[in-house]
């Protein structure tokens, strides 16, 4: 009895020592509890392998900074430690980075808040007591695991995941980044006058201090994601707008080869009865070009080019080359949102718009304007691979020297865009990129892999 009455002694009177003790597994168990919920409600998809390496090394190396640096100070180096450990652990986008540490910030913050000043109305004891004697600190610390825990499950449940921010422009990220940094300065200025003054405070003040801080998040996160939704509306109804037009181009070419059928089946008669057979060819491969430009028409089909932002790309480039009469043949040989699991959808959509831009301004060029392009997925060499084909006249450009900064062979231009390419080369190991050239065609393979 008397060993249980020093147990029950130490933990409910103040002992510092025994709580940072005890904070050790606790330590443990928020990191993976942290990593539980914001993995969860981002949908950041991870391996066994990549939450143990997360919580071992996020929580060991909390504790050192927690033992060697005072807590006042620490605090602060934890939140600029986390997101690298976040990003370096699971590599997701810097804003599910960033978005990840304020959903657990403001969560843990509201939680800590409500259950502090709780305990103290209801068992009359300050916040240093709380801070100081462990049954206190690790009951509170342990109720609030278990409420994000069960947070977690409902999201699980109800598919609650916010995805919405994955497809946005980097303008829209980077607003979002600097609304959810001023997020986390505002919520800690809050928790700290409500953690130092609460003694001071009437428990009235505390409550609307609580809820101001819950009305500014929900508020800030309904705003962000019904900008988002804007944008991405915005930008499938510029998708939409693309294939009625492309619906409309194909459906006058063939009203018109219909109306003109009898006419051109009389006209190969008149080749066959006076077997005029070079007339013939020429008059086939007249017809031939108009029958070219009608299937790659039919390529043009959202339900073929799948996905939004590469439709986009694709559409509009189709209709810059169209006007300069050039020929685009497109072959899609797979499921194009099968890219996105590869590589950032941005990145791809900007090489893919550089390629293509300067394909149709080498074609322009030439005496007969041709551009080839082709997706294909290769499963036995684990890769995606694109492939642009143009006609061009400069037989002698170096493709050595093309992807250099401020190299290039037009007039009036930075020669910038093939080297933001190499740029975003760089930056990803799965990414390759090769240039080859013969007599007629100038090739670029972009090759993805997984």
């Amino acid at each position: 009895m008397e060993i249980f009455q020093n147990i029950w002694t130490a933990i409910t009177t103040s002992n510092e020592g025994l709580v940072k003790i005890l904070l050790i597994p606790l330590g443990f168990l928020d990191a993976y509890i942290g990593m539980l919920f914001f993995t969860t409600l981002l949908n950041i998809h991870s391996t066994k392998k990549q939450k143990l390496i997360y919580v071992l090394s996020y929580s060991i190396i909390g504790h050192v900074i927690n033992f060697l640096i005072p807590e006042q100070y620490s605090v602060f180096v934890n939140i600029i430690r986390w997101p690298l450990f976040i990003y370096f652990s699971f590599r997701p986008t810097l804003i599910k980075t960033i978005l990840a540490e304020v959903s657990v910030l403001v969560v843990t913050s509201i939680l800590d808040t409500i259950l502090i000043n709780g305990i103290c109305t209801i068992f009359n004891v300050t916040i240093e007591q709380i801070l100081s004697i462990p049954i206190y600190r690790i009951s509170s610390s342990l109720l609030i695991y278990l409420i994000m825990w069960i947070l977690t499950l409902i999201i699980k449940y109800f598919k609650l995941n916010i995805t919405i921010f994955d497809n946005l422009h980097r303008k829209s990220k980077l607003y979002i980044i600097l609304n959810c940094i001023l997020m986390v300065i505002i919520l800690f200025m809050q928790f700290y006058l409500v953690m130092f003054f609460t003694d001071s405070m009437p428990i009235l003040i505390t409550i609307i201090s609580i809820i101001v801080i819950i009305a500014y998040f929900f508020t800030s996160i309904f705003s962000i994601i019904s900008s988002s939704k804007l944008e991405i509306t915005a930008r499938d109804l510029e998708g939409a707008q693309l294939t009625i037009h492309t619906q409309q181009v194909l459906h006058n070419a063939v009203r018109s080869f219909k109306h003109d059928f009898d006419n051109i089946v009389n006209s190969i008669g008149g080749y066959v009865r006076t077997k005029d057979l070079d007339g013939l060819e020429k008059y086939y491969n007249q017809l031939l070009i108009d029958c070219k430009k009608t299937n790659n028409l039919y390529s043009l089909n959202p339900n073929v080019i799948n996905h939004p932002a590469i439709y986009n790309i694709l559409a509009t480039k189709y209709y810059v080359a169209d006007e300069l009469n050039i020929t685009i043949n497109l072959d899609i040989f797979l499921d194009l949102n099968e890219i996105e699991k590869r590589m950032k959808i941005y990145e791809f959509t900007r090489i893919l718009g550089i390629l293509l831009d300067n394909a149709i301004e080498a074609a322009s060029e030439c005496e007969e304007k041709k551009i080839n392009v082709v997706f294909r997925k290769e499963d036995t060499k684990h890769r995606i691979v694109v492939i642009i084909e143009n006609t061009y006249m400069n037989k002698n450009v170096n493709i050595d020297k093309i992807f250099e900064k401020d190299v290039t062979s037009k007039e009036d231009h930075s020669g910038l865009g093939l080297w933001k390419v190499r740029e975003i080369l760089k930056k990803n190991n799965n990414l390759n990129l090769f240039t080859t050239k013969n007599k007629e065609l100038f090739k670029q393979q972009f090759e993805i892999y997984y």
